[in-house]
């Protein structure tokens, strides 16, 4: 982290307050970065919206701050306060602490907010709000229910507004939560605050403006720093592993519950590695996190060496996860974490030498985010270690296993991530479940509210503007059902007896639910649980330990499925359940398939197992054909993603074929001739009703406020995150034209 010296050329150490150049001399810098240089005359007036789009590391903290503190510092009567909203109360904690070292200098109070913070602390700020306040979006949603009628005191001088790991916010539930907040805080004040987003990963920067200043996202200024100049070295091993021959349906476990021969190498490789070195490891799921931090930790003690590698995920106690940030911190011995995405945001924990990721990544900007991590020394490469688990083929291997998926898509995402390519936020959600929730928030913050209230804060000038105003009356007509509010004759809408339950508990601040896993059941026993992502219907198959199901019946409210076991063969290693696929990725996937040169970051396994993929490939003209007979069915290659091939197995089942998506293809239980002519319908006949599309689908209510929505705004809500219908009729369009041909 730097600064200049006075005799150089920047302009922008010149225009920050004495007393922080003077700190930042102490601090011992000699250079500006370029984010840095370019964000002080940007911030230093509070008259605009800024971005500052910077790689891990390259003082984005310090490019907000340093130009908002010296512009406290000049206008300090009335003293003034900014907000910093940050996604993880970690986060919050770790910027304190970065923060109260320099604040003390310049008596500039920095407070953190969150529930692990003393009422007295938080009563402190309320009294005399000056100085930086930090804070999640859920303790900023509870000041608005709980001090309502305060907030225009508290917010008076309010002179910036920070939102940090801008990122991890756009096209969530949160984000729209966060967006509305701000929003009503501007409402309060009766002003305009300039915002200031900070973030490491923006794959598009109209999108990230739009999220921070809707509808005036032009006047938003981007400062985006590209020059990290730092070398990435990638390695990437394959491993091969005899099918799982075990019968899942007669016992609780199987291969995902036991260390596989390819676990066991990968765990071996990892311990010769990355010991003696700080790391991170990342699995696709928490039962691998305490798989493989069990497994190397039982290395350890059978060398008689001392521990050095530690598990962390959510489900892990608050003590256990700081015990494993504390180890890769200390820096006095060598400590690696074995993580779930709890330990990919900006949480400082130290340097780390390597990033191990076990399967295909989450996504190339999850990717890019983790590697953020690594080589942040001067002169140190950033370290990717890819470890990729694929099955020994045999006759009736599926043409998953024979394309080598799991692998492939490995590589595509880091051939992705070297051409600087990552994937956009998803905005198209029409998040009514929030909406729910903004209503009921709005209404404990002003002790009652009028519809057209709500429609002016919340729609017409807030950041629900796609909501229609028929749709919206709906949405209050059902939360009137479900008593979450009852209108007085006046017309004033007041929180119902179930609403005013639901506001007095601490949940209510959540706009989000965790993920949740819907646990399999099949003849009264207990499979296991997993994560469920895509649409499920009755009679739809899926894949889960070793094994193909059929789906049964489902009972959303007690997130189970009752299956029973279904013919069909050998499954795919690859289950498709995991993170959803954007459409560049599946097309990258393509063009590595299709190539002949050998992949220079493959070891010799790796690169064996591309070429039996590339040889399947080439056998089923897979480059040009998209339609393969196998046996009795019909294997359609779409090359899109999970949104379009989601969408277009439920519109094919509208047409009466039986279509399962997964992953890189859709499994149809019908001749070639029969599908070619379902598709040519699909895209031929008028786009159907969602909720006739959808029907079927038992899995809807997926976000915290979705049980109130009545069918056609759950099923539009649905559609509108997780499917992308237009995508899939062009393709069904595409492809019927392609099998005709």
């Amino acid at each position: 982290m730097s600064l200049p010296p006075s005799n150089s050329e920047s302009a922008g150490f010149d225009l920050l307050d004495p007393a922080i150049q003077r700190w930042v001399w102490r601090e011992g810098w000699t250079s500006l970065r370029d984010a840095q240089e370019r964000a002080i005359p940007a911030l230093l007036n509070a008259d605009r919206d800024v971005i500052i789009a910077a790689s891990t590391a390259a003082g984005k903290t310090e490019a907000a701050f340093l130009p908002i503190l010296t512009n406290l510092l000049k206008h300090d009567d009335p003293a003034g306060s900014v907000i910093y909203v940050s996604p993880l109360k970690a986060l919050i904690n770790d910027q304190w602490g970065r923060l109260e070292t320099l604040c003390e200098e310049l008596d500039i109070p920095v407070v953190a907010w969150h529930g692990d913070i003393s009422a007295s602390r938080k009563h402190r700020f309320v009294k005399s709000p000056r100085g930086i306040l930090l804070i999640t979006p859920e303790s900023l949603e509870a000041m608005f229910v709980n001090r309502g009628s305060g907030l225009a005191g508290v917010f008076a001088n309010l002179r910036y507004l920070v939102v940090d790991e801008l990122h991890a916010f756009i096209g969530s539930e949160r984000g729209k939560q966060l967006q509305s907040l701000l929003h009503r805080i501007e409402l309060v004040v009766e002003r305009t605050v300039p915002r200031v987003g900070l973030s490491a990963t923006l794959g598009d920067m109209k999108l990230a403006s739009a999220f921070l200043r809707p509808r005036k996202e032009q006047g938003v200024e981007i400062i985006e720093s590209k020059s990290s100049g730092q070398v990435l070295k990638v390695q990437v091993r394959g491993y091969v592993d005899l099918p799982n021959e075990q019968d899942a349906s007669s016992s609780g476990t199987s291969k995902q519950e036991a260390d596989s021969d390819a676990e066991e190498a990968i765990a071996a490789h990892l311990y010769q590695v990355l010991r003696g070195s700080n790391n991170l490891v990342f699995p696709n799921s928490r039962q691998k996190v305490e798989r493989y931090a069990d497994r190397l930790r039982r290395l350890c003690e059978s060398d008689g060496v001392p521990n050095e590698f530690w598990p962390h995920h959510g489900n892990l106690s608050k003590d256990v996860r700081e015990e494993t940030e504390q180890a890769l911190k200390a820096g006095n011995r060598p400590a690696t974490a074995v993580c779930t995405t709890t330990l990919e945001l900006g949480i400082d924990i130290g340097s780390i030498r390597t990033v191990g990721q076990i399967g295909s990544p989450p996504s190339v900007a999850s990717l890019r985010q983790r590697l953020g991590r690594s080589g942040r020394r001067q002169g140190e490469s950033a370290i990717l270690r890819g470890y990729c688990e694929e099955r020994s083929l045999s006759d009736d291997s599926s043409l998953s296993d024979r394309l080598r998926q799991g692998l492939v898509q490995s590589i595509a995402m880091i051939r992705l991530l070297m051409d600087g390519w990552f994937e956009p936020p998803r905005v198209q959600g029409c998040h009514y479940s929030t909406l729910v929730q903004q209503v009921l928030s709005i209404i404990a913050q002003r002790g009652g509210a009028a519809a057209g209230e709500l429609w002016r804060s919340l729609v017409a000038t807030g950041p629900f503007s796609t909501v229609a105003q028929s749709d919206f009356l709906m949405l209050l007509r059902a939360m009137g059902e479900h008593d979450l509010v009852v209108q007085e004759a006046s017309g004033l809408l007041l929180p119902g007896e179930s609403g005013e339950r639901f506001i007095n508990h601490y949940d209510f601040y959540s706009a989000f639910v965790s993920d949740e896993e819907f646990r399999l059941i099949c003849d009264g026993k207990a499979l296991g649980s997993l994560p469920v992502s895509s649409p499920l219907s009755v009679d739809q198959r899926i894949i889960f330990a070793g094994r193909r199901w059929q789906v049964a019946g489902v009972d959303e409210s007690a997130k189970v499925v009752v299956v029973k076991p279904s013919p069909g063969g050998a499954p795919p290693l690859f289950d498709g359940v995991g993170a959803r696929v954007h459409d560049q990725v599946r097309e990258e996937m393509k063009r590595v398939l299709g190539a002949a040169e050998a992949c220079p970051f493959l070891d010799s396994v790796g690169q064996e197992l591309l070429d039996e993929a590339r040889c399947c490939f080439n056998e089923f003209a897979l480059g040009r054909r998209s339609l393969v007979d196998v046996g009795a069915k019909t294997v359609v290659f779409t090359w899109r993603g999970d949104w379009t091939n989601d969408a277009l197995a439920i519109l094919l089942k509208r047409q009466g074929i039986q279509c399962e998506s997964a992953g890189l293809l859709l499994e149809v239980e019908s001749s070639s001739n029969n599908v070619r002519e379902a598709l040519q319908r699909v895209a031929e006949s008028p786009a159907p009703l969602v909720t006739d599309l959808l029907a079927d689908v038992k899995n809807m209510v997926r976000e915290k406020w979705d049980w109130v929505l009545p069918s056609e705004l759950l099923a539009a809500s649905f559609a509108s995150t997780y499917l992308d219908i237009e995508g899939a009729r062009s393709t069904a369009s595409a492809l019927s034209s392609q099998a005709q041909r």
